[in-house]
């Protein structure tokens, strides 16, 4: 049976609701575009890391950004247990459901902002910023400018508001992936069952502390290595390229020089993807094939997380997971292989995976 996803019904609409009227519902409705976030900040990510050319000799800046989309990657898991844990269902392979690119962030989060897929440019750490800016970051785009938008740190803040006040009654460890990413990727990155309501809250509180921090520090307290930044700070190092240090009771970007890794140029994918550009007619058919099989491995992805989510049977869960992770593997090597292709107008740019969701297997 198709499941459909009310998308009339916007977070900043959610954030609306007086913290009085938070029940089950509100909730679900809530994890669900939490999810869908969440998945929005992972094609953007993964296209920066995998347009540079060598991940050996440009290591620091490699490891940096693919810490980040691990940690998205785990905080799409922990929302979908959170969401099985009161009687929900992830949905995540529907037409309509799936963020498209260029576009906004879903849901209404800043609404100015719109989110294209390219390569690592200062450009696109600049938007990568932008998606994870805090409501009061420590050192800010522009201290002066008041807030207007609805951030995805206040988003989940409002998410844990409404744990609180259905509280724990409300929770039982449903259809749950447990997939421990915590020795590779950070203490913060387990991904665990949602068996309580203290272990839903905890992990709530990693969500927006490795994307946002504290309201004393940058630095991410759940940390692979000790002194790694929180997504929002990391992202605006690279901008900058110079490390944030402490100068007195101040942060600032006057650290040691960061410098941008070699990168293939990786072009922004149009509205409609390569084959709707508005002036290239006319594509290798190789590189149209592998766009074709990157959407592929993607849809095939959403499909096996969905399917791991919506199925009461253990063994399945673990075999759907496994099949996910293999997806994501070919995801990676198919991506070189597009970026490694120039665009045949002799412009100097290459192509970039378009993140489409497919209703074709692979």
């Amino acid at each position: 049976m198709t499941m459909t996803v009310d998308r009339d019904t916007a977070i900043v609409a959610l954030m609306g609701t007086s913290d009085g009227d938070l029940d089950t519902e509100w909730l679900k409705k809530a994890l669900q575009h939490a999810m869908i976030l969440e998945l929005a900040t992972i094609p953007p990510y993964s296209c920066g890391l995998w347009s540079i050319m060598d991940p050996v000799r440009d290591k620091d800046v490699h490891h940096t950004i693919r810490e980040i989309l691990f940690d998205e990657m785990s905080h799409l898991a922990l929302v979908g247990n959170m969401l099985n844990a009161i009687g929900g269902t992830p949905v995540l392979a529907e037409e309509g459901v799936v963020p498209s690119y260029p576009g906004a962030l879903p849901g209404g989060v800043r609404p100015e902002l719109e989110i294209h897929l390219a390569g690592l440019t200062r450009s696109t750490v600049e938007m990568y910023s932008l998606i994870e800016e805090p409501d009061e970051p420590i050192v800010s785009f522009s201290p002066d400018a008041p807030e207007t938008y609805t951030s995805i740190g206040a988003f989940y803040r409002k998410i844990r508001t409404a744990f609180t006040t259905i509280g724990p009654s409300a929770i039982q460890a449903r259809r749950q992936i447990d997939f421990d990413l915590s020795l590779k990727h950070g203490k913060g990155n387990a991904i665990v069952p949602m068996a309580d309501l203290g272990t839903v809250l905890k992990c709530l509180d990693i969500i927006m502390e490795q994307g946002e921090a504290t309201s004393t520090s940058p630095e991410n307290p759940h940390y692979l290595k000790q002194g790694e930044l929180s997504h929002y700070y990391a992202f605006r190092e690279l901008y900058h390229g110079r490390k944030l240090q402490r100068v007195g009771d101040r942060w600032s970007f006057t650290g040691a020089k960061i410098t941008m890794p070699h990168t293939y140029a990786a072009a922004e994918v149009p509205p409609g993807g390569w084959a709707d550009h508005p002036t290239i007619t006319e594509h290798d058919p190789k590189v149209l094939e592998a766009l074709h099989s990157f959407n592929c491995e993607y849809s095939g992805m959403l499909r096996a997380l969905q399917t791991a989510w919506g199925t009461d049977d253990p063994t399945c869960a673990k075999d759907q997971v496994a099949q996910a992770v293999a997806h994501m593997g070919k995801m990676r090597q198919v991506a070189q292989t597009i970026m490694a292709a120039p665009l045949p107008d002799n412009s100097g740019w290459h192509y970039c995976p378009e993140y489409r969701f497919t209703r074709d297997s692979r």
